[in-house]
């Protein structure tokens, strides 16, 4: 049966209220790069074979490794219990049930260890924030390790945090009884969404840093937030072995170039040295086509993750990811490709030129 989305968005910001719904939806400023890295995934047009004797399409990936029913991801979410009492656990067991894989937020409302005991042997990731108390980050991250967590995800683009103006007009504050599980009470942080523990991050992180966590964790380390070919190569050099190309879903700094347009400089810089991931508005399966076919590993999915948890739990999960599954497949087929990795940067046109601009 197939699931419509953008129901479980529209039933999410019904029943979340007006505060909670725009924190999870909403982005920096005047919304600008939220806004294109939607639209700049369909100014691509696609250049599909015919005639190939293609009758179904096989999905399956690996990532680091990890072998995974789709090259789809689930993106690092903080907060989930804000969105469904089951938090973080109901994503691990949706994302586990569609053969996926999790990156888990360092802001997530549940252990770690609850999280990994749920997630039925699926591979799980974790998202770090490099803090002013380090001996915080080497704690988390040991218990990462010890639970069976396979990578770390760097997180950098937050030296500082982005302006939200959803959160400021709705005065919008955590709850006092959702709190990041693994964060330490230092000092007395504000709990105004977006700045709740921001005030904690390190905001002097360098490329130094990737080697430390990987030679503190023994992990591979994939850094996210990387728009540009020469941070790319910076990254690489440093000891990640896959970056993620991101602009933080549009919630840090507006009129950041959309991931759609930065992908292909990423990859062209990365080659074969390492993995590259993007994520930023990927709605379809036809948008995840596109990003595989400017050399993409997978792509990572975090709002749609959120409103298929508000609606349904972990069932909302499981069928927002065997959605974007079956769209890719069939996509695929319509392409005349019959797997992942015959997906090829000719299968997509030049972006076009006329496209009106959301911020005219």
């Amino acid at each position: 049966m197939s699931v419509d989305v953008r129901e479980f968005e529209r039933q999410a910001e019904r029943t979340l209220g007006r505060a909670i719904f725009d924190y999870f939806a909403g982005g920096a400023e005047r919304e600008v790069t939220l806004h294109r890295n939607v639209t700049a995934w369909g100014t691509l047009d696609l250049r599909p074979h015919v005639l190939r004797g293609i009758e179904t399409a096989g999905t399956s990936a690996t990532v680091l490794g990890a072998e995974i029913a789709a090259p789809i991801l689930v993106a690092p979410i903080a907060y989930q219990s804000l969105a469904h009492p089951d938090g973080e656990v109901g994503t691990a067991k949706g994302t586990a049930a569609a053969g996926g894989l999790m990156v888990v937020s360092s802001r997530t409302t549940m252990p770690l260890e609850e999280i990994a005991a749920e997630s039925q042997g699926a591979p799980l990731w974790f998202q770090v924030y490099l803090l002013k108390d380090r001996g915080w980050t080497a704690e988390a991250v040991a218990r990462a390790r010890e639970a069976g967590y396979r990578a770390l995800v760097l997180t950098a683009d937050t030296p500082i945090l982005g302006r939200r103006r959803r959160d400021e007009r709705n005065a919008f504050q955590i709850p006092p009884a959702v709190v990041a599980a693994h964060h330490r009470a230092v000092g007395s942080p504000s709990r105004l969404a977006g700045r709740d523990d921001g005030g904690l991050q390190d905001p002097s992180v360098k490329l130094e840093d990737i080697a430390w966590l990987g030679e503190l964790s023994g992990l591979p380390v994939v850094v996210k937030g990387v728009l540009r070919a020469d941070d790319a190569h910076a990254c690489i050099e440093a000891g990640a072995k896959a970056v993620v190309v991101s602009n933080h879903g549009g919630r840090q700094l507006d009129s950041a170039v959309s991931t759609a347009v930065a992908l292909p400089e990423v990859v062209g810089a990365v080659g074969n040295r390492a993995e590259v991931y993007v994520d930023g508005g990927i709605r379809e399966g036809t948008d995840i086509l596109k990003a595989l076919a400017f050399g993409a590993r997978a792509v990572l999915i975090g709002r749609p993750i959120v409103w298929g948890l508000a609606a349904l739990g972990g069932e909302g999960v499981r069928q927002v990811l065997e959605e974007l599954r079956a769209s890719l497949a069939r996509a695929m087929v319509l392409c005349q490709v019959a797997s992942v990795g015959e997906i090829s940067p000719d299968l997509v046109a030049r972006m076009r030129a006329n496209v009106r601009r959301l911020d005219s």
